[in-house]
């Protein structure tokens, strides 16, 4: 599924992050920087020692930022880093983070000149984020980063397994519907007898 955002796209696409040949994937890493189990690690496994190097000099990184290293043996030459969320209740500023994360991973490649980029679901796996909820705030906040920055041409999200792409283009469908007009009510015209 594909969308136009001004000049850029936006991609929905079924798959494996680290067979992306955008010129940068997003990690959803946790703090340390020194992977993990899910993206993280596969990111990790995938693309060696090199990233691994990088990530120790980097000293971590806080829920809602996000840092660069090379993509080692992976085809996309660079990785960024973003540490989204835990979940908790909802009622601990997990969305506002959430978007944040998105945003910043956004900013770091544009300021790398990164033109294309590719996104997992941040924080719907181990951090536990309802992915219907992380949906609706991964595409409005990329699309609102689109709307003013036309510097990134490609925004590819790619989602693992079927139920994760169905939710991700049903939000997408959901937000690229124009705003609903109200109706003028109907004209009722009295004739006198």
């Amino acid at each position: 599924m594909r969308v136009r955002i001004g000049e850029s796209e936006l991609e929905l696409v079924e798959g494996d992050i680290t067979e992306q040949t955008t010129e940068a994937i997003v990690n959803a890493a946790n703090r340390t920087l020194l992977g993990g189990g899910g993206v993280d690690g596969a990111i990790h496994r995938a693309g060696g020692p090199r990233i691994m190097e990088e990530c120790r000099k980097l000293g971590g990184c806080n829920p809602g930022d996000a840092k660069i290293t090379i993509g080692g043996n992976l085809a996309a030459p660079y990785v960024i880093h973003a540490v989204g969320p835990v979940y908790r209740d909802g009622k601990h500023h997990e969305a506002d983070l959430l978007a944040k994360t998105y945003r910043r991973s956004l900013e770091v490649a544009s300021e790398n000149n990164i033109e294309t980029i590719s996104f997992p679901s941040i924080s719907t796996g181990a951090y536990g984020f309802p992915i219907d909820q992380a949906a609706r705030i991964a595409l409005s906040t990329v699309i609102d980063y689109l709307k003013s920055n036309q510097d990134i041409r490609l925004v590819r999200f790619v989602l693992y397994g079927r139920k994760a792409f169905d939710v991700y283009a049903n939000a997408l469908e959901e937000l690229m519907k124009p705003p609903a007009t109200e109706e003028e009510p109907e004209q009722v015209s009295e004739q006198a007898d």
